[in-house]
């Protein structure tokens, strides 16, 4: 699917832990994850399903992009997770431990059931696959196309390193090939790609080296276990003002390029070619969304 929606934090919330949930509308991410698998523990499963389905509930003026992560539907909770949270309109679920194409149709499926029984537009709930181990890093482009529902696919490197029996480091090396699989995936589909969590919530420099990174390799957000992290990531994903105003001035290259009739446009004595135009409506678009520019993009500007 289509889905150009700024995700550059993703923040987790355990789902069995009032004292965060009640503050999860004063939290500044993009996305929250409200969850039910990894964070909570086999004898607290029920409780937090009703916790968070009530907390759902009661909040109503939502200003994020609010998912749940369900349990896998393989287990005895998946699907009691679907039922508790689906009436309460989720924006979209975030499946765990995707492996292969088939597991994403069967949540399709399971969506699509819900939504005809309630009478709801066919796609009215997406799906978040989280990419986490060394089969499903081998199958993202046959998840990532599986499924009209689906806007990103999310690496999740804790589980990958356990899969590979290695240790995860804060340099990065050890995820570095993953990263590339998943990203081309992402992008091969024509989704977002969403970046693991940096669980060292003390060491913030390190945190900004490693949103640098994926921010390079083509990620367009993070994931994250503390609301202290949020600034250093938005900060890190928002272009920078000489990227803006390069970005600018290739556009007014190209547009007056195209209104003297040449076809041809330079800048600063450098030939301004269809991929330099296409890089620089990607910074504009993103400095547009996180409110860097007033001015929308003009998307014409590629075909003259």
């Amino acid at each position: 699917m289509t889905d150009s929606r700024l995700r550059r934090t993703m923040l987790y919330v355990p789902g069995n832990m009032p004292s965060m949930l009640q503050n999860v509308p004063l939290f500044k991410c993009d996305s929250v994850i409200l969850d039910l698998e990894d964070a909570v523990n086999y004898a607290e499963k029920d409780a937090a399903r009703n916790l968070v389905r009530r907390f759902l509930s009661t909040w109503k003026e939502r200003d994020k992009e609010v998912l749940v992560r369900i349990n896998p539907l393989h287990t005895e909770w998946g699907r009691d997770d679907l039922a508790a949270i689906l009436p309460e309109m989720p924006d979209a679920i975030r499946l765990p431990m995707c492996e292969t194409a088939e597991q994403a149709l069967e949540l399709d499926a399971e969506l699509t059931q819900y939504e005809s029984a309630q009478g709801l537009a066919t796609g009215r709930f997406a799906i978040l696959p989280s990419i986490e181990t060394v089969k499903s890093v081998l199958n993202a482009y046959a998840i990532a196309t599986s499924s009209k529902r689906i806007f990103g696919l999310a690496f999740g490197a804790e589980d990958y390193t356990a899969s590979m029996g290695i240790a995860r480091t804060n340099s990065g090396e050890d995820l570095m090939h993953p990263r590339m699989m998943i990203v081309m995936a992402a992008k091969a589909a024509g989704i977002q790609a969403i970046d693991t969590v940096f669980s060292d919530v003390g060491d913030m420099d390190a945190l900004r080296r490693e949103t640098e990174l994926v921010k390079r390799l083509g990620y367009t957000g993070k994931c994250l276990v503390n609301p202290r992290q949020i600034d250093i990531i938005h900060e890190v994903f928002a272009p920078k003002q000489e990227e803006i105003d390069y970005a600018q001035e290739v556009v007014e290259a190209i547009r007056q390029a195209h209104e003297s009739g040449t076809g041809v446009a330079s800048l600063r004595g450098r030939m301004v070619d269809a991929p330099i135009v296409k890089r620089a409506l990607h910074t504009l678009r993103a400095a547009y969304a996180q409110g860097l520019t007033d001015t929308p993009v003009d998307e014409e500007i590629l075909h003259g």
